[in-house]
């Protein structure tokens, strides 16, 4: 579906069902350089089981309108902006990576609005190495060969898929390639207050890390999920892109976890 934020052309996945803000909702907000596609299972069962489901491309990616959000901070307004706009009073908010980032924001900007909060593969700070920024700069195609190096777990690296006829790396790349990579980095490079929000947020949080996380090292990760007093899981055997290259781990972690939450009222 499409909506104007900020005077842009918005685009949402909403799982194939259209989108009731009387629903309990879910939103899942992508990482660095990715878009609505990588929530693809998730968000399909999440609208198929009596949930209103919101996947938004971050402005200037893919299917998205308007200039890329410069700071993680902005993003978390931005959010705000987007809810307000579909008319939603709460919602269970998921966020991959940088999109934790945001959602951190946005719980500590606007807590009433999110009902739960779901980090994965995240931490509260994401520091990003200055030649992955050099090559963003360069091009975004450089700079996706690097990530994706580095994103996925060895499974995928061998060419093992958790869809059939899926290839996770293929994908990436092509999603990767064509949005702003090197806008997304700085953003993540400058973010130095995740700790802080941390400190100021009370809302059940949850936190699914990856066992062979690369770019958000799993001890980073049960760091934030100590910050947080937040209960958290590991998926063994995977990297960094837990939503692409373990869809199916993730969404049954995503059941168990908001399907037990309190509805938002």
């Amino acid at each position: 579906m499409e909506c104007t934020i900020r005077g842009a052309k918005t685009y949402a996945a909403t799982g194939g069902k259209d989108f009731n803000s009387q629903l309990d909702t879910v939103v899942f907000l992508h990482g660095t350089g990715l878009d609505h596609r990588c929530w693809a299972l998730q968000t399909r069962w999440f609208a198929y089981n009596g949930y209103s489901v919101l996947a938004p491309d971050f402005p200037g990616h893919s299917l998205s309108e308007g200039n890329p959000l410069t700071t993680i901070e902005d993003m978390g307004n931005w959010l705000i902006d987007l809810l307000s706009t579909m008319g939603v009073k709460r919602a269970h908010i998921v966020g991959h990576s940088q999109g934790f980032l945001s959602a951190l924001e946005l719980a500590r900007q606007a807590p009433e609005l999110v009902a739960s909060l779901i980090g994965i593969g995240t931490a509260a700070a994401i520091p990003v190495n200055p030649a992955l920024i050099e090559a963003a700069q360069r091009s975004s195609a450089e700079a996706a060969n690097m990530l994706l190096q580095w994103g996925f777990g060895q499974k995928t690296h061998m060419g093992i898929s958790a869809v059939p006829g899926m290839q996770p790396l293929a994908i990436g790349r092509q999603i990767m390639s064509e949005n702003p990579i090197e806008a997304d980095l700085r953003a993540c490079a400058a973010y130095t207050d995740g700790e802080q929000a941390a400190s100021e947020i009370n809302v059940p949080t949850h936190l699914i890390l990856a066992g062979q996380d690369k770019l958000t090292p799993l001890k980073a990760g049960l760091a934030v999920a100590r910050q947080l007093n937040a209960d958290h899981s590991i998926i063994e055997g995977y990297g960094h892109m837990l939503p692409i290259e373990a869809p199916k781990q993730c969404l049954q972690q995503l059941r168990n976890i908001i399907t037990k939450t309190q509805s938002p009222g």
